[in-house]
């Protein structure tokens, strides 16, 4: 289970931004192409947070949608999956957005 390495690595980027100040909670955005599972996070995140300023800290989590830009027609789509296909019926695409995973906002104490 990589989240819990990702979700490490969120709690210590967030205890590196705070300046030892109390956090009451982190609101992340992952996209549904970024191979994260929302839940798992939610999950891990009690775990990695214990011993630290975070500890006791709300999780919100926004999915963002996948986007594709055709490269035939130039339509912006919804990509659900990673098997990008345009309204078109074309597969020659890119994926705009929904690969990333971003802290949204911290609210500290």
């Amino acid at each position: 289970m990589h989240e819990l390495s990702i979700t490490q690595d969120v709690v210590r980027t967030v205890v590196a931004h705070t300046d030892g100040r109390a956090v009451r909670g982190v609101r992340l955005r992952i996209g549904t192409l970024a191979g994260i599972v929302p839940d798992a996070v939610r999950f891990c995140f009690d775990l990695a947070v214990t011993g630290t300023t975070l500890e006791g800290a709300w999780l919100d989590i926004e999915e963002e949608l996948g986007r594709g830009h055709c490269r035939v027609c130039g339509t912006e789509f919804d990509m659900p999956d990673l098997l990008p296909q345009c309204p078109c019926g074309s597969t020659d695409a890119e994926v705009v957005a929904g690969r990333s995973l971003v802290v949204a906002s911290v609210e500290v104490v």
